[in-house]
């Protein structure tokens, strides 16, 4: 998820610019001289946070019993533009895999955020509009034998229990159940659902706007945490929808269009289908045809004058969102995927955000990112992909993402390529958001780097230099400054339990640059990459836990990472390496060069040593983290014949160092 109009990166720029700044205090090791570092603490057995079982093994695997529970759903809803009202109806079919018998269903009723005295409001952020929450007028619950039996539901806050006439089976039990319900779409909110105006009328970006279970699991049971800010946890299934709107707005929805011919003008269906064999943009709709009437297709549904349905269908997903409006601009263009697959990149926007210095490069952005996460990572699984632009700054959703319709440029290329990024974590990859969102935003934004690296030969890149902070120097320096922060919550604390000041910083920035630290600084691009895509492949539609990730990288790299999963995930402990002599060997250069290096606070990381002699040439020695399981400081034999001039420690400025005064050592 963005905040209104700023790429990630720009929101961890304003985010950390929140942050107070340090001088060297008590917490700095190096500011007293001494050690705060322990070996027999840093390298301590790592305790994961959950335990390895027949359902979850110790290679971040599932295990042999591993089950999960389906939701599959069929939804009809009509949109009412002029009271802001959306009322469906839906039929769920539900599939408990588990081994426990069920009396009770969860699902997540989060039009209820936006009631005056809903949790979240208490939390975080007030919407600018309340509502008066969801209305349920009924649920019935289906049995196997097709028999319909009135359910009793409670609702607490965004959870609605159902309570079951008859308890449902484990190992396979099903059943069906038929809810009607309705509510009015709140204004102007910059998060995740909103109706917000243009000059050709109002866009509409609907998203939660169902009942939806809850995740049962093998960690929690039922996963009920309410809907506070942070995102998501759903289940798995396959999505047949339906959306009534009036005849003259546009719907984009998750997913694979159904019924084009019904929706769709003639010259609307061949521009799509010329889209479907084009790399370059084809325009759908233009903006001179946003004002002609002939733009859209009449009516020809006698039930219901002046609408139109559109129906969707979107597979193996974990939810569907839309878009509605008459005044968006359409385009599109084929996206080219492994195995010489293709599918459909698409984009609404209105007129005020066209033209090539903004949304007119959308679907170019949206085509450009998707290829290149599907070649280095997992291939996109769905016909679609779809940027909409509204007032949401960013929001993703399997196969389309809201977007602000003021971005442009470099902004709104990061913006849209983080947002798509989030295919795949975490809609293939369905960690629990709404509890580890650093699985969700940090593992995104860690793609994100590389991918802005590749577009257009670096058009808008490089994103890891100077753009993660207001501090000057590199990334790693910016996140030193992170560090210094006592009051900064780790990683691994829940997602709402994360300040607002510390979401970007932590959940995005640190949960991203750990895994540049992995794959650039202690494992390598060779087996960090191959690693991280199995891991993505093995948990593919499925749900891990933090554990399971950790588990798997260490199996898969070969390398025992306890000690950074405690460091950097579970506590955010400080770096701070140092060279304190250096010296020739038996006092003759030409024996070599000693240099002792030390680490005097609780972080480790591998460094390199950059040894500089008196004719300008220069040799680095690598210093592993094995280095410090025995020592405080080590003596390092550096070969050569040459007069040393100077040794620096981390020369390239790769390493989150607190104190960087003590990294070089100048031979008098």
């Amino acid at each position: 998820m963005k905040i209104p109009t700023l790429s990630c990166f720009a929101v961890c720029l304003l985010a950390l610019a929140m942050l107070p700044s340090h001088a060297a205090s008590s917490n700095n090791a190096s500011s007293s001289g001494t050690s705060r570092f322990d070996p027999r603490q840093t390298f301590a057995p790592y305790i994961y946070p959950q335990a390895p079982n027949a359902y979850r093994s110790a290679s971040g695997k599932p295990g042999p019993l591993f089950w999960q529970n389906r939701a599959d759903y069929q939804i009809k809803a009509t949109l009412d533009p002029s009271s802001r009202k959306l009322s469906g109806s839906e039929v769920i079919t539900y599939t408990n895999h588990s081994p426990d018998t069920l009396d009770v269903l969860w699902l997540q009723v989060e039009q209820n955020r936006y009631l005056k005295d809903a949790r979240g409001a208490f939390t975080g952020e007030f919407p600018t509009e309340f509502t008066d929450g969801e209305h349920i007028a009924s649920i019935e619950v289906e049995d196997a034998s097709g028999r319909r039996r009135p359910a009793t539901w409670v609702i607490s806050d965004t959870r609605m229990q159902v309570r079951l006439p008859e308890a449902l089976k484990g190992n396979g039990g099903q059943l069906r159940l038929h809810i009607a319900w309705s509510f009015t779409v709140p204004g102007e909110f910059g998060g995740r659902m909103d109706v917000n105006k243009t000059k050709n009328g109002d866009i509409f970006e609907m998203a939660q706007w169902y009942p939806r279970l809850c995740v049962y699991d093998d960690l929690r049971g039922w996963d009920t945490a309410p809907y506070l800010n942070s995102e998501f946890y759903l289940e798995y299934g396959d999505f047949d929808y339906a959306v009534t709107v009036p005849w003259d707005m546009i719907v984009a929805g998750s997913g694979e269009l159904l019924n084009p011919k019904e929706v769709l003008t003639a010259t609307e269906q061949q521009r799509l289908e010329q889209a479907r064999h084009s790399d370059k943009t084809v325009m759908i709709r233009s903006a001179d045809e946003i004002a002609q009437p002939s733009s859209r297709p009449k009516p020809r549904d006698p039930k219901q004058p002046g609408t139109l349905t559109w129906r969707f269908r979107m597979q193996n997903t974990r939810d569907v969102a839309f878009g509605a409006s008459k005044a968006f601009i359409w385009d599109a263009a084929r996206m080219n995927l492994p195995g010489g697959k293709t599918g459909l990149a698409m984009s609404v926007y209105p007129v005020e955000s066209a033209g090539n210095a903004a949304w007119g490069r959308a679907t170019e952005y949206l085509k450009a990112s998707t290829e290149y996460f599907s070649k280095q990572w997992y291939p996109y699984p769905y016909p679609v992909a779809i940027n909409e632009a509204g007032t949401a700054g960013g929001m993703e959703y399997p196969g389309i993402t809201f977007d602000s319709k003021e971005a442009a440029g470099g902004d709104l290329h990061g913006l849209l390529a983080h947002e798509i990024g989030h295919t795949w974590f975490p809609m293939i990859v369905g960690s629990n958001e709404r509890r580890d969102a650093w699985m969700d935003e940090g593992f995104n934004t860690f793609i994100d780097v590389y991918e802005s690296d590749a577009f257009n030969h670096g058009e808008y890149a490089p994103k890891r230099d100077g753009e993660y902070a207001p501090h000057k120097g590199t990334p790693a320096e910016q996140m030193a400054e992170v560090l210094k922060d006592p009051q900064a919550t780790p990683p691994l604390i829940g997602a709402d339990m994360t300040p607002e000041k510390y979401r970007h910083p932590i959940t995005y920035f640190k949960g991203a640059f750990g895994l540049v630290l992995l794959r650039e600084q202690i494992i390598g691009p060779e087996r960090f990459d191959d690693a991280f895509r199995k891991y993505i492949a093995t948990w593919a539609y499925h749900h891990p836990s933090p554990s399971d990730f950790f588990r798997f990288m260490e199996s898969e790299t070969g390398e025992d990472l306890g000690w950074f999963w405690r460091g950097w995930y579970e506590h955010n402990l400080q770096l701070d390496l140092a060279v304190q002599k250096v010296a020739p060997i038996d006092g003759n250069w030409s024996h070599g060069a000693a240099v002792t290096v030390a680490n005097l606070d609780q972080l480790v990381l591998p460094s390199t040593l950059e040894v500089i002699y008196d004719d300008g040439s220069k040799q680095d020695v690598r210093v592993p983290v094995e280095t410090w399981q025995q020592h405080r400081s080590y003596v390092v034999l550096v070969e050569g014949t040459k007069t040393v001039k100077s040794v620096v420690l981390d020369p390239q400025h790769q390493l989150p160092d607190e104190n960087r005064g003590n990294n070089s050592f100048t031979v008098k």
